[in-house]
């Protein structure tokens, strides 16, 4: 039986520093060549970073990216790179370099553009069709076809009729973003992609944050049986060596019960003829140290949490903010945005700001002060009474009826409170370039439960995807995880409240949040209307106020910092609606 020596570089790459992304590239091909690798594979237009979005509508940007690409294919030895970047033809193409010997040997474009969620593929390249005829590169003695991300969804694909033109192994690149539960479901895919083209089966991933888009890695290989025997790690960067065999494959494939496909075997491009002799003299494959690793998945709420902190992390980092601001309110969701700071970027990287009014509860301060001092980040308080007074002093001959009376305080009022925060944290901001980092959760983006230049205010709204249920439970981890009340237990415990008015709790504007994530989960995610979540049971009432207190706070969310993506549909460039809208 052959054996290819496969290395998997889960790189994290950033969108347009070419030169920074070749560094990486060559670091992690010598590293594979070291090792004594046949195929090394990067991510997805890896020399561009993923996605390039406009940036590909620069002509000078595809051509430095045509030029990048030629220094790693220079760079090349035996060990072959299949290397994803911007073919430019008459068109623009999502493709595959596969480069040895110095050279660019051959080239795949991406077949199936994904334009769906927060994909815009379509909108910028021409898919690899039948005019840009299928062909395998002999790596090693053995016939591989590569293909690219979406190419490998499709169970009647580029990848089965690779297989069917006499691939024995596939190389799929990828950029696939993170979503919660995504990591199972995809592997469960390609064990049976695997499995029904009867080929092993290689998939490299992406790791890292893009803006709204988090890469969780988790790179997999399977044999021919599909049977899992690599998996690489969440949310890191590696380079993962798979020792892979490499079985006849058309004995299965005439045993197969769904029929024999009588198909002309497909041209091939000879990379390599000459497997490295991987058997001993005992007949065994002799290991590498780092060879088929298989790491554990992690827990649900620990992979969320690790989602977010990667994505904040890395959201500052490639955008050249070394420290953030919080407004620290005792609450839990400011809380949580605290914590996944200090452990995205250090706590002497994280700055905490009370801002107490005449309404903060004594416990709120407290609970920020203690929260503060067990991370080990700057805290410091900044009452916000002498504003907020200047303010209702300022307005006050404005905020009167026609007969001259006092109109009476109410929503304008507390709003004002928040809009002062707000203007704290921007000061601070601007004054020392620590980043805000805005604080508020799904649901309350959601329907709207957040003052628009106020507490809205910010570069990065970390948990702007985590339903309000869900911030709860990882604060509990956190805890479960430092083994000790890092976060005070009074902050998971005490009724939440906005304290912009006297005894004020979320529940008196909102139903409680166990009633209502599920209807935002359905309305929001699953795209249910308000008619078919009353028919499941939930009550008409509540289901018209939510539903309606979603749409008209699209035009608040539309002004709102981006946050990190982390469920099947989030706010952002992944659920697009108009803010002019008549139908509810």
């Amino acid at each position: 039986m052959t054996v290819l020596r496969i290395a998997l570089a889960q790189l994290n790459p950033t969108v347009g520093d070419l030169d920074g992304n070749v560094a990486k590239i060559l670091l992690a091909y010598d590293d594979a060549e070291q090792a004594g690798c046949d195929i090394v594979a990067f991510p997805e237009l890896s020399i561009t970073g993923y996605p390039p979005e406009d940036l590909v509508l620069k002509p000078a940007f595809v051509a430095d990216n045509e030029a990048a690409l030629a220094r790693v294919a220079a760079h090349t030895g035996r060990c072959a790179a299949v290397v994803g970047f911007v073919d430019v033809d008459h068109d623009l193409f999502n493709a595959a370099a596969v480069c040895a010997d110095g050279r660019v040997l051959g080239t795949y474009r991406k077949r199936l553009l994904p334009n769906y969620g927060v994909f815009d593929e379509a909108r910028y390249f021409t898919p690899g069709n039948e005019t840009d005829p299928l062909e395998l590169y002999v790596i090693g003695g053995v016939k591989v076809g590569v293909s690219i991300c979406e190419d490998v969804w499709s169970p009647d694909g580029p990848l089965a009729l690779q297989a069917d033109g006499g691939a024995e192994l596939a190389v799929n690149i990828n950029a696939s973003p993170y979503h919660f539960g995504k990591a199972a479901y995809r592997e469960r895919m390609l064990a049976t992609r695997a499995a029904d083209s009867h080929s092993a089966l290689v998939y490299v991933n992406q790791v890292g944050g893009q803006d709204e888009l988090v890469f969780d890695g988790c790179s997999l290989a399977f044999d021919a049986n599909g049977e899992l025997i690599a998996r690489g790690r969440q949310f890191h960067e590696e380079l993962m060596i798979v020792d892979v065999p490499i079985a006849a494959s058309y004995r299965q494939r005439l045993l197969d019960p769904r029929g024999r496909v009588s198909q002309v075997a497909l041209p091939t491009v000879l990379v390599s003829s000459e497997p490295v002799e991987r058997i001993d003299d005992n007949g065994d494959v002799p290991s590498h140290p780092a060879a088929n690793p298989i790491a554990e998945p992690l827990p649900d709420i620990a992979e969320l949490y690790q989602a977010l902190a990667l994505g904040l992390r890395d959201y500052c980092q490639k955008n050249g903010f070394s420290d953030v601001v919080i407004g620290l309110s005792g609450g839990i969701d400011s809380t949580i945005a605290a914590v996944l700071a200090a452990d995205a970027l250090g706590a002497d990287h994280v700055h905490g700001v009370s801002m107490p009014s005449r309404y903060s509860s004594d416990h709120s301060q407290t609970d920020a002060e203690k929260l503060a001092a067990n991370l080990g980040i700057d805290y410091r308080t900044i009452p916000i009474e002498p504003a907020f007074s200047a303010y209702l002093d300022m307005l006050a001959q404005s905020f009167v009826e026609p007969d001259g009376t006092p109109r009476p305080p109410g929503l304008t009022q507390e709003n004002v409170q928040s809009r002062c925060r707000g203007q704290v944290l921007m000061a601070l901001s601007n004054e020392f370039g620590w980043m805000v980092v805005t604080t508020g959760n799904k649901s309350e983006m959601a329907v709207g439960y957040f003052t628009i230049y106020g507490d809205s205010v910010g570069g990065y709204a970390v948990i702007q995807d985590v339903l309000k249920t869900r911030v709860y439970d990882l604060c509990r981890y956190v805890n479960e995880r430092a083994g000790r009340e890092l976060i005070p237990e009074s902050v998971i415990t005490k009724p939440p409240s906005a304290e912009l008015r006297p005894d004020q709790r979320d529940d008196q504007s909102l139903p409680p949040y166990e009633e209502l994530d599920p209807i935002l989960r359905l309305y929001v995610e699953e795209d249910r209307t308000a008619a078919e979540i009353v028919e499941l049971g939930y009550d008409e009432s509540v289901v018209r106020r939510i539903t309606r207190l979603v749409d008209v706070a699209e035009y608040k969310r539309r002004q709102c910092p981006p946050g990190v993506k982390v469920t099947t549909k989030g706010f952002g460039r992944d659920r697009r609606l108009p803010i002019t809208n008549g139908y509810s």
